[in-house]
Formats: structure tokens, C-alpha cells, sequence
């Protein structure tokens, strides 16, 4: 399955918005670690690799609205996506697997 998604840029972004979820999800985790629990390094370590999933997604995002010749809503919603809690995994089931 993941070989068959990685063959496509629609599929690298799927993959990658989903990390990039996980991503996000895993840092409000660490932000507590950081401020009630005085533990800074899980937070730089997840926040580095958010930061990186996050330009990712966006060069991604930028590379299928060129290819599957979206219209400016339907990729501006795909990047509001990316900045909201969860929005990532709604954006693949809806956005990401309607592609003509």
C-alpha cells in the first residue's frame, strides 16, 4: 500500500500530510513535557520535525494543485487544513481522495 502511494505526488502528500498530523499532534503533547515538567529537548526534537513535515506538505500541496489542476478554494482549504489540529486527516478524506 505504501509503495503504491509513494509512486504518485497525490500519494506522497497524503503520506506526508498525515505525518505531518502526527506531527502536530505529538507537539502539544511535548509543550506540556516542556512548561509543567521543565523537559525542552522532546519539544525542539518534535518541533524540528514538524517544521520540516509542515514545508513539505506545503511543497507537496503547491506540486498536486498544479497537477490535478486544482482551483485556488480547494488548495486553500488543504493549506487552513494543515494549520488546524486534525485538519490534516480531514483534508485526506476529504480533499486528498476526490481527485479527478
Amino acid at each position: 500500500m505504501v509503495n503504491q502511494l509513494l509512486k504518485t505526488a497525490l500519494g506522497r502528500l497524503r503520506i506526508i500530510a498525515f505525518l505531518e498530523g502526527c506531527s502536530y499532534l505529538l507537539l502539544g503533547f511535548t509543550m506540556i513535557l516542556k512548561y509543567k515538567f521543565a523537559m525542552p529537548q522532546p519539544n525542539y526534537v518534535v518541533g524540528l520535525a514538524h517544521g520540516i513535515l509542515f514545508v513539505l506538505y506545503i511543497v507537496l500541496l503547491i506540486q498536486v494543485s498544479f497537477l490535478h489542476r486544482w482551483n485556488i478554494f480547494k488548495m486553500f482549504m488543504a493549506f487552513i487544513a494543515s494549520l488546524i489540529p486534525f485538519g490534516t486527516f480531514y483534508a485526506d478524506k476529504v480533499l486528498f481522495r476526490r481527485v479527478n
